[in-house]
């Protein structure tokens, strides 16, 4: 069965007055647009062509077609103005505890306090489908970190002193507890103003970020936090996957989002909601590297896949040109274009056209064949160690 499935853009303040409309080709409505929800989480669910949550309607029908009652992932557009706050996401047995713990403790589960809203993890990959976007995703290598510090002269040396240990995760770990315990706001203060007084060929973007950042929160540790991360600019097609415990933020543009069906957030900073210090760094994978940046490996016929070892999720980008192509599915799956228009056809039913920022599920019984000219993502299980 294909049953078309809609949603309406979530108004967090971060988000674009523009970028979804001008996907979807409508007028801009001038309030932020930040997400639209494709799925069956509680928090926001999509809806079926009947007015139904899709929750409900995969309880009452899903059986049927093979569709399990619950889907594994949570499939989103992204449409960022603004930067997001600083994040990390639990592991599944961090999130069970967590949720228990909070549970048992009585705390509303939409409570402005509450951190863990559910018992799932949250691994999630973004694919940016603007010409641009840009983000930040895991801690810098402390070499090159230690080089940046360098360049803003004396303010950079309280943190260069306490990232020298000889284990670079633990120095990071503690220096970015330290950085969020409250404690740090002349060191924040230096280090912004040196920034702004700095000029830098190889970290530009970096100091530019943090004038950027200073200007919409100001005081805000999570500006220095930033400032030990990956900066990344994701071209059209690359992705960006976040494993449990990895900090990140999304900063601008638009992008297809596919994450484990979880709302477990623990913030880092650029941002006024609640920031629980101890349980950021105790999720918290302190390791630096490069950027976990994604890339797609074709599997021929216009199909591309982007690999990650997630087992509740995958994601493929299709390009339909002109022929008819069957889509290969591995399990109930979520279709939504981004580009041209593409009609999928099932074995019974009618067939469905999409439009950029249109979705359809797919149920498992089915083999949708897709025509048109257009670009499809298409989210499904997936295969652990994939």
């Amino acid at each position: 069965m294909l049953a078309p499935i809609t949603n309406t853009p979530r108004d967090y303040d971060w988000g674009s007055t523009n970028l979804l409309a001008d996907l979807e080709g409508r007028p801009a409505s001038g309030q932020p647009e930040a997400e639209i929800w494709f799925g069956d989480h509680p928090g926001c669910p999509a809806r079926v062509a009947d007015g139904r949550p899709l929750g409900d309607w995969l309880r009452d029908e899903g059986a049927g077609t093979g569709a399990p009652e619950r889907l594994p992932y949570l499939l989103k557009l992204l449409a960022a103005a603004s930067p997001l706050s600083i994040q990390a996401h639990p592991s599944r047995a961090q999130a069970i505890e967590g949720f228990a713990r909070e549970e048992a403790a009585g705390i509303p589960r939409d409570a402005g306090t509450r951190t863990y809203r559910d018992d799932n993890h949250k691994p999630e990959l973004i694919v940016a489908i603007s010409d641009e976007f840009t983000a930040l995703a895991g801690l810098r290598d402390l070499d090159a970190t230690q080089r940046l510090l360098a360049e803003l002269g004396p303010a950079g040396d309280d943190l260069a002193a306490r990232l020298s240990g000889p284990d670079a995760a633990p120095a990071l770990r503690d220096t970015i507890q330290w950085l969020l315990s409250g404690d740090s706001s002349a060191t924040v203060d230096d280090v912004v103003a040196a920034a702004a007084r700095t000029r830098s060929d190889a970290f530009a973007a970096e100091f530019a970020l943090v004038g950027r950042l200073a200007a919409t929160n100001p005081g805000d540790p999570g500006i220095v936090v930033a400032l030990l991360m990956n900066l990344v600019t994701l071209r059209r097609g690359e992705g960006v996957y976040v494993p449990a415990g990895v900090l990140h933020a999304y900063l601008k543009g638009l992008g297809v989002e596919l994450m484990a069906a979880s709302d477990n957030v623990l913030r880092g900073g650029l941002t006024p909601k609640h920031i629980d210090v101890d349980e950021l760094v105790a999720v918290l994978d302190a390791t630096p590297g490069p950027a976990p940046v994604v890339r797609a490996e074709s599997r021929g016929g216009g199909v591309f896949v982007y690999p990650t070892p997630a087992p509740d999720f995958a994601l493929t980008r299709v390009e339909v040109a002109d022929a008819d192509d069957a889509l290969a599915l591995t399990g109930v799956a979520i279709a939504v274009a981004t580009a041209g228009e593409v009609t999928l056809r099932g074995a019974a039913g009618e067939p469905v056209s999409l439009r950029p920022g249109q979705a359809v599920l797919i149920t498992p019984d089915e083999r949708p064949v897709a025509s048109g000219r257009g670009e499809l993502f298409v989210a499904q299980p997936g295969v652990s160690g994939s």
